[in-house]
């Protein structure tokens, strides 16, 4: 399986739910690398970097979460940057 790199914006109900937390457990459990990350607008910028089944396991699993509700995501594929870890910043 080829690895991937994803910027992700998520909107909704995704900030003061928990939401980083989640990711940042999630990723780590899914084997995604990459970072997450409050905007000043109320959404989440993510970028993931891993299989793309790991990263879309990785979202349902944070969507599952009580209190998030996304209502839009945007995403687009960027180049590989071979994060070591996860990281919330």
């Amino acid at each position: 399986m080829d690895k991937i790199r994803r910027h992700i914006l998520f909107y909704g109900a995704v900030q003061g739910v928990g939401f980083r937390y989640r990711a940042y457990y999630a990723a780590r459990n899914c084997g995604v690398t990459g970072w997450v990350r409050n905007l000043w607008d109320g959404s989440v910028e993510m970028e993931a970097e891993g299989t793309e089944a790991a990263i879309d396991q990785m979202i349902m699993t944070v969507e599952k979460g009580t209190f998030v509700r996304i209502e839009n995501i945007r995403a687009e594929t960027i180049p590989l940057k071979n994060d070591y870890s996860f990281e919330i910043r």
